[in-house]
């Protein structure tokens, strides 16, 4: 476990000549190093018709390069070293990530290099992982009773012209519809060293990570032009209220709210304020909702912390046999309200202080969730020395201000409403 947040973390910050960011966090304590790398690109950059490709990419940067490294390889290889490799995907950005022991740091570094210069996007590995995708959404999302829950969610809280609009799995028809050229082209216009952000953390000393980091990703060639203006859209002012009814093991009410994006100073007193009301046994909704009035089987509460100029927050209970939706919204909004007009108690404060402070010290003692959260840092806000006063910005939120976020983004008449009512 890291120290008190004094105890900085030591960062090192270099721009290479092609444009590519490099953030190298030395600790000798750990005995591996992870390699983290951002693409800032995800399902909001994707157009109408394409939806799905950044997903895509996620699987198709494992299918080998043009320079020898054959198809599942990278992931072999990684193994082999007694390391581990995966990758994923948001609406903000699609992440590559390893964590290996200090000696294969070299290897990792190489292998990431070859797949961002070199990557082998053929029909046929374009056929094979669109499958995979494609799989994957019918496993997660098709045929699950609650898996159309997030595209209803998305389209109810932000609108289909929104690039939020619709969830980062993609749409078949459009996976289906994909043709070689529409692929490389998208890795062409975003794969680019300018668009990424390398995060080394661990068992390396900064001059050798970072001359690391240029012997393998400085020699890829520089983008010409200019990296796409991330796509903004309106945000949906009215609250749509969608009825779906499906054999479902119970009644299920979601309800969302527009929310500020992490880039804005707001969003640290809502993320809190989401806290109060649902993290933890002892949290506003949970103690009411499920422990005291027995009207819910699970209540939970969180923010998508989105970064494109505006974010969402949601409510999701499944509700007990014979208690009606209008029950659950009223007690919901009766608990907002509450919190809106007074702010949390002493206690409360303490207690959510406690519990952020505790699950960050907690990520950052691990390289791998630390190199993640520096990247979140340097990639979305611009800065990954902000992880050094991070404690500090949510020591400095008090309860007027948790009670001030609640009425402006978290009141009852702006929120939106799913319902899966069972057959």
């Amino acid at each position: 476990m890291l120290g008190p947040m004094s105890e900085a973390l030591q960062l090192h910050r270099a721009t290479l000549d092609n444009g590519m960011r490099v953030v190298v966090n030395p600790d000798t304590t750990s005995p591996g190093v992870a390699v983290n790398m951002w693409y800032r690109v995800g399902s909001a950059d994707e157009g109408v018709g394409h939806f799905g490709f950044a997903h895509l990419f996620e699987h198709l940067m494992f299918s080998g390069t043009t320079s020898g490294i054959a198809s599942s390889e990278h992931l072999a290889t990684i193994e082999s070293v007694g390391g581990s490799a995966n990758a994923s995907t948001s609406f903000d950005r699609t992440n590559y990530f390893e964590t290996v022991p200090a000696g294969a740091l070299e290897l990792a570094l190489w292998l990431e290099a070859e797949r961002q210069a070199h990557l082998a996007v053929t029909d046929q590995n374009l056929a094979t992982q669109r499958e995979v995708v494609k799989e994957e959404k019918r496993q997660r999302y098709d045929n699950t009773p609650y898996g159309d829950l997030l595209d209803l969610l998305l389209d109810g809280r932000f609108g289909d012209e929104h690039p939020y609009g619709h969830p980062t799995i993609g749409s078949v028809p459009d996976l289906d519809a994909a043709r070689l050229d529409d692929v490389t082209t998208f890795h062409s216009t975003w794969y680019r060293p300018d668009n990424a952000v390398l995060v080394i953390s661990g068992c390396v000393e900064a001059d050798k990570g970072l001359t690391l980091a240029n012997k393998h990703f400085g020699a890829v060639p520089a983008a010409t032009g200019d990296v796409p203006e991330r796509i903004q859209g309106p945000v949906r002012h009215d609250n749509p209220r969608v009825v779906m009814v499906r054999p479902v093991p119970r009644t299920a009410v979601t309800r969302a709210w527009v929310t500020p994006p992490i880039t804005d100073p707001d969003n640290l007193a809502v993320a809190m304020a989401v806290d109060v009301l649902g993290s933890g046994m002892s949290s506003r909704l949970i103690r009411s909702l499920e422990r005291e009035r027995h009207l819910v089987d699970g209540v939970g509460m969180n923010d998508f912390g989105l970064a494109r100029g505006t974010s969402a927050a949601l409510v999701s209970a499944h509700l007990k046999p014979g208690v009606s939706e209008e029950e659950l919204t009223g007690a919901v909004d009766e608990i907002i309200t509450e919190l809106a007009a007074n702010g949390p108690s002493q206690a409360e404060l303490e207690r959510v202080r406690a519990q952020v402070e505790r699950g960050w010290l907690e990520s950052l003692s691990v390289v791998d969730e630390r190199a993640d959260i520096l990247n979140m840092h340097e990639s979305l806000l611009g800065d990954a020395t902000l992880v050094n006063t991070h404690l500090d910005r949510v020591r400095a939120i008090t309860a007027d201000h948790i009670a001030e976020a609640t009425r402006r983004w978290l009141s009852p008449h702006q929120a939106s409403t799913v319902v899966h009512q069972e057959a």
